[in-house]
């Protein structure tokens, strides 16, 4: 049985996945004369009986939004397997004709990226699994469209202005009638019921019992505290979802024993005493926003050789720089380092951008390029993984996402927005910077404390997780698995469910991986060393070695 590039079998999915690999002006139908009334009559066909939800290659257009960057491959109306259509006539020649050109002629509904638009399912008509698991990820995908978590909590500029003129001292009334004239882009109950609606459907077509089905349910779970967490702006029942979407300082890892919070606090007394000019390298902040692009853009094109991805200048951006479906957005005016470009490089693009992009190929689980909440902490998680085995963080970047974990916890014990912003001036941040990190923490939260908002401890949680996921892979080899990280937005218990589903044909295999995921090997031999040094008393080498070190 053939093999595929991850060490699994490939079994009866080879035929597809020869195919992918050609290119896109390849994948075409063969007609004789798309003049003919009978071209358009077969394509209806096609479209309708034999596959409505169409296979792609990795070469496809993309674009933003809901675009999904896949390509309709060849069709068989004999077989419906990618042979390419006989001639109408066996002594005439046959024309190539593109699905766009089908789109024309009526027979095809167009979708931004080249993918054809499924019709849904058919009650009157039998359907297979692969179909309805598609027609239930394109109404998830659909239904989640509207919700903007970031957008719907975000301050308006006169916010800043007023805490800059009356010089920190009054807190801004920051309550549900402020939350308000930020309207959401829906109706938060109807919202609600839809998902209810979708979940029943997933029930109903694949079963509670089912693994993507599973998957399905939770996803709508989490969709629908997202819109009670929005609903509650302002109050103190915004923590209260949010906690259960993010979670909270206090909760504990998978040992039962460790806390973030604990974390936290031991990652501070290490960063803290160490001196910057004593490791090596200096990155003053030289460049401009649009130097920064520049760099970013040369090393998208390199990454993802056959996509546009691009770098641009953004207002509004909260943080130095965010990516879009196939985009990063840096803030204008911000200054940069080169080592803050490579950052940037490797964490928004070949995560948040890369993941994205190998969402929108799935012919199927098109899901997996959107990411409810109960996925942030493997997506930034990844992102910070990526920064150190690239060897491109800081130990002042590090600081950063450690402080987040602090600031957090200290809001949940009552401190309120002042109080923040005065630890993180103690911390050597300007006052800008203060107000800037310390809005990240309450923001659709309680100013006057005990209800933050709880999404930036990802980074550091999900850095734990997904290494400790890593070291279990090596363990217990299933190294097929890792890669299987970056196929989309996913959790760590999605993963194993995924890869099954690829042998199966369901889902496809991540189209961008960094190299050091494609090729397993350094990583295997660090996670393999790595279980083994779990294993060994590190208090007692510490002191040992303490020593040694300082000569005590």
């Amino acid at each position: 049985m053939a093999q595929n590039k991850n060490g699994g079998d490939r079994g009866d999915r080879g035929d597809r996945s020869e195919r992918s690999d050609r290119p896109a002006a390849d994948r075409s139908v063969h007609l004789n004369d798309r003049r003919d009334p009978a071209i358009r009559t077969i394509a209806n066909e096609v479209a309708r009986d034999l596959d409505p939800f169409l296979s792609h290659g990795p070469g496809g257009p993309s674009g933003e939004g809901d675009g999904t960057g896949v390509v309709a491959p060849e069709l068989s109306v004999a077989h419906g397997r990618g042979e390419p259509v006989a001639a109408l006539d066996a002594g005439e020649s046959s024309e190539m004709v593109s699905p766009e050109l089908l789109a024309a002629a009526g027979a095809l509904p167009a979708r931004k990226g080249g993918r054809p638009l499924g019709r849904g399912v058919r009650g009157d008509v039998w359907t297979t699994y692969k179909e309805r698991v598609c027609h239930l990820s394109e109404r998830l995908v659909k239904a989640q469209k509207p919700i903007r978590i970031l957008d719907a909590i975000k301050w308006t500029d006169d916010v800043f202005t007023a805490l800059f003129k009356n010089g920190l001292k009054k807190l801004p009334n920051l309550g549900r009638a402020y939350y308000q004239k930020n309207k959401l882009r829906f109706d938060p109950d109807d919202k609600i019921k839809e998902f209810a609606s979708i979940a029943a459907e997933v029930e109903k077509l694949l079963g509670a019992d089912d693994d993507l089905g599973r998957i399905l349910l939770r996803n709508c779970r989490e969709y629908q505290q997202a819109v009670k967490m929005l609903k509650a702006r302002g109050t103190p029942d915004f923590h209260k979802y949010s906690r259960e979407l993010y979670g909270s300082p206090k909760d504990l890892f998978m040992d039962g024993e460790t806390s973030l919070r604990d974390l936290g606090h031991q990652l501070y007394e290490i960063l803290d005493a160490l001196d910057d000019g004593q490791l090596g390298g200096e990155y003053p902040r030289t460049l401009s926003a649009e130097q920064c692009v520049h760099l970013l853009n040369r090393g998208f094109e390199q990454y993802f050789h056959d996509h546009h991805v691009h770098a641009r200048l953004g207002d509004g951006v909260v943080s130095d720089a965010a990516a879009g479906a196939d985009y990063v957005k840096v803030k204008r005016g911000v200054q940069f380092s080169t080592r803050d470009v490579e950052i940037l490089e490797v964490h928004e693009g070949w995560v948040h951008v890369g993941t994205t992009l190998n969402g929108q190929y799935q012919r199927i689980a098109t899901w997996l390029a959107k990411g409810p909440p109960c996925t942030t902490s493997v997506q930034e998680g990844l992102a910070v993984l990526m920064e150190l085995i690239t060897f491109v963080t800081l130990p002042v970047r590090a600081k950063k996402l450690n402080n987040r974990i602090l600031a957090i916890d200290k809001a949940e014990d009552g401190a309120d927005l002042f109080d923040i912003i005065e630890f993180y001036r103690t911390e050597g941040y300007s006052e800008p910077e203060c107000i800037v990190n310390a809005q990240r923490v309450f923001r659709g939260g309680v100013v006057k404390g005990g209800a933050p908002f709880t999404k930036d401890i990802s980074y550091c949680k999900g850095f734990v997780s997904n290494y400790n996921f890593l070291r279990s892979c090596i363990r217990f080899a299933r190294p097929e698995l890792i890669p299987f990280i970056f196929v989309g937005k996913v959790t760590l218990e999605d993963i194993p469910v995924l890869y099954q589903k690829w042998k199966e044909g369901v889902v496809d295999p991540p189209k961008y991986v960094p190299r050091h995921f494609r090729d397993l090997n350094g990583l295997a031999m660090w996670m393999a060393y790595s279980n083994f040094f779990n294993r060994m008393k590190l208090a007692n080498i510490q002191e040992r070695l303490k020593q040694i070190i300082l000569g005590a």
